[in-house]
């Protein structure tokens, strides 16, 4: 299946949520979610940042390409996900979990080290940071 990650990052924090179903449920992760047929990449993004963070988000630069594959204690592929994570900015909306998120939280690059995420998932917003920082740095000098 193909999947998309919304990394929102603002004012140096990022937005994780705590998924409310499976695969995960109970776990941080990114905002994000399975691509329906007909949507792009960014759309997917889009959508499911809306829908689990309350947020209008605009999809830019592709952070990562990830295979998540998730097995049962058989060690049988239960998932095998394609997953497209995108730098993402708020352009509208207050954050609040819904749909398949039951929490969601702000947290600072100095609160993801240790953090219960995935460290895939980790590297991902770690890059997101680096990413928002080097931006918000060429907007400031041009």
């Amino acid at each position: 299946m193909v999947g998309v990650g919304a990394v929102i990052v603002e004012n140096g924090r990022a937005l994780l949520v705590r998924r409310g179903t499976e695969p995960l449920k109970g776990e941080w992760s990114i905002p994000g979610g399975v691509v329906e047929l007909g949507e792009t990449l960014r759309q997917a993004a889009v959508r499911e940042a809306k829908e689990e963070t309350g947020l209008e988000v605009e999809a830019g630069e592709a952070l990562e390409f990830v295979d998540r594959i998730m097995r049962d204690p058989q060690h049988k592929v239960q998932y095998h996900y394609v997953l497209v994570d995108f730098l993402c900015r708020r352009i509208s909306g207050e954050a609040q979990s819904g749909a398949d998120a039951s929490e969601l939280r702000w947290i600072t690059p100095e609160e993801l080290d240790g953090f219960p995420i995935a460290d895939s998932a980790a590297v991902v917003v770690r890059k997101g940071f680096e990413r928002a920082a080097q931006n918000q740095t060429a907007r400031s000098s041009s």
